[in-house]
């Protein structure tokens, strides 16, 4: 029974790591122009102008210490690309709990991987909040951008992967003990 508990937990993980990786994380908006953050990029999409009013050009853009420019269809904002920290770790912490899944013959290795996979989690959530607040304070100086820089709802989904992967090391961890006293018994 507590193995398909702690399977359930490492799947719910594994699918909201996996979930974050193409979902927008967060917001910035102005005039014009919206600024996403995904966890491999930061894309911008920018009014075209008078031939294509209403539509949108997306131009992927990257975090730099650079002030922004006035934007024009297209344009990249940044010169220095983003690092690609982020998404590299959501896609390990996707993969990790897949495996540690399958490694359920050795609970103690099970429990070093979901220690393992809190520590990724917990980095991929301080990764976040760095790059949010990198953009916030990028685009501080637009008065219109700053009022509406929001965070999405796939921000927090590292933290509730982190309370899941607690689940599954605590009931592999009981499993473990269930498992140690059968052999005393005997």
């Amino acid at each position: 029974m507590i193995q398909r508990i702690q399977t359930l937990h490492l799947l719910a993980a594994t699918l909201l790591a996996a979930v974050m990786l193409f979902v927008p994380l967060a917001w910035f908006g102005d005039y014009g122009r919206t600024v996403t953050m995904y966890a491999f990029d930061v894309r911008s999409e920018l009014q075209t102008g008078a031939e294509g009013a209403g539509e949108l050009a997306a131009a992927p853009i990257a975090e730099a210490s650079a002030a922004p420019v006035a934007p024009v269809a297209g344009e990249t904002l940044f010169s220095d690309p983003m690092p690609p920290y982020l998404g590299i770790l959501l896609v390990l912490a996707a993969l990790l709990p897949l495996v540690t899944i399958f490694l359920f013959r050795r609970r103690l290795l099970q429990i070093r991987l979901c220690a393992v996979e809190m520590v990724l989690l917990i980095g991929a959530l301080v990764m976040e909040a760095v790059y949010y607040f990198r953009l916030k304070a990028l685009f501080a100086d637009l008065a219109a951008t700053a009022a509406h820089a929001s965070l999405k709802l796939p921000m927090i989904f590292p933290l509730l992967a982190l309370f899941f992967v607690f689940l599954a090391s605590r009931a592999i961890f009981r499993d473990e003990m269930l498992v140690r006293a059968a052999d005393r018994i005997r």
